[in-house]
Order: C-alpha cells, then sequence, then structure tokens
C-alpha cells in the first residue's frame, strides 16, 4: 500500500496457521510476496530463512498441527518477524539466547541483526530484526540509484508539483505517469540511435534482479 505522498506505507500484519511441513512453502511464498509489496525484495532470502527456520522450530517442538501466527512489521528502519505458538512451554527463566539456541536459530542468528524469545500466559513469541537500507519505516530505500530516479521524476513531474500547495513528492498516479514518460524516453532515445531496446530492457531486467 502506498501513501499521497508515493511512499510504502508498511502497516503490521498477522497470518494464522497450522504449523506443518507442508505449510512452510507456502508460507516463503506469502513472505516473497509480500515484502515486495513493501519494496523490501533484498531482505525477502533473509526473511524467509528465517520464516522457514521459526516455523521447523515449531513444528519439532509442538508437533505438527500447532496453531501458530506470522507476524511482520516495522521496528524502527528494521523488519521485524514473529512467530507465536502455543504448542510448546518453557519455564521464563530460560530466557537467555544461549538457552534457546539450536541449528535452526543458529541461521537465525547469522541473517539477522538481534532475535529472542517472549513468553506470553498462553503463546510462545520468538522474533527477530533484519536490518534495512530504508530512511524511515515507511520511507523508500536512499541508495544512490534510487534518489538519481527520485530526481529524474521530480523534473518530470514539476508541471504537478509547481502547483500552489502541492506536496514535495508526487502522488501515486502522478508517480505512475512520470515513470512511464520516463521509460518511454529513453526506448525513443535508444531507438533513435539505432540500439537494440530489447537487448537493453533484458540487461537492465537481468541487473536488477541481480540487485546491481
Amino acid at each position: 500500500m502506498k501513501g499521497a505522498d508515493g511512499c510504502v506505507v508498511r502497516e503490521t500484519w498477522e497470518l494464522s496457521f497450522l504449523a506443518e511441513p507442508r505449510e512452510v512453502a507456502g508460507l516463503r511464498r506469502v513472505v516473497r510476496l509480500h515484502l515486495k509489496l513493501w519494496g523490501l525484495s533484498r531482505q525477502s532470502d533473509a526473511a524467509q530463512l528465517c520464516v522457514s527456520e521459526l516455523v521447523s522450530r515449531v513444528i519439532r517442538q509442538g508437533g505438527a498441527g500447532t496453531p501458530a501466527s506470522l507476524r511482520f512489521s516495522m521496528s524502527g528502519t528494521s523488519l521485524r518477524i514473529e512467530v507465536r505458538d502455543a504448542g510448546w512451554h518453557v519455564p521464563p527463566t530460560l530466557t537467555a539466547p544461549a538457552a534457546e539456541m539450536d541449528t535452526g536459530l543458529a541461521l537465525v542468528d547469522g541473517v539477522t541483526d538481534c532475535w529472542g524469545v517472549l513468553w506470553e500466559p498462553e503463546h510462545r513469541v520468538t522474533w527477530c530484526e533484519i536490518a534495512t537500507d530504508l530512511t524511515a519505516p515507511h520511507g523508500h530505500s536512499g541508495d544512490a540509484r534510487v534518489m538519481r530516479a527520485e530526481a529524474m521524476l521530480c523534473l518530470y513531474g514539476a508541471v504537478a508539483l509547481s502547483r500552489p500547495g502541492a506536496a514535495s513528492r508526487l502522488t501515486v498516479a502522478a508517480t505512475n505517469r512520470a515513470v512511464i514518460e520516463v521509460i518511454i524516453d529513453l526506448l525513443r532515445w535508444v531507438d533513435a540511435h539505432g540500439y537494440d531496446a530489447d537487448d537493453i530492457l533484458d540487461a537492465a531486467q537481468t541487473r536488477f534482479e541481480a540487485g546491481r
């Protein structure tokens, strides 16, 4: 979901499920799609690994079919993942990470900034946080390519932005129009200079998917 200023609104999201082996692949797919909507595709691999390991841990300790829930939220500019289950309880004295460490959590520890376990009256919550390159919880990535693109889009949206009282960022509709205009103009330039537009688009897609 996008706000009026074109930035992503990352509202807390939660999904209930039964912890079973066959559900893990589906949960990974949901995570991948949801993080794409949140503009956090770079964190997708780490998040999918965390969800797989935390859910598998619920299955090992609570048994297949244990009621559980997956919760995504923003903790500052970090992505927070929580898996809540009611199938296994330990005394709250075992709160140190070392007491909870196992192979799955060791993997989680390797791709996150921090993690922990909380005990509620009827649930255990295992959580972790993954760093992002966001400049604000509901902002966008601050890398050089994004900043250059935003500057270019602002030029294309200059007419819309010049209205008295207009927001400093493009609206969603204006952003969509500006992006299309930029792409068309670049393709016109490519064609006018005798380059193959399909080759350039394929190369750009490959580099985009590789995160370069």
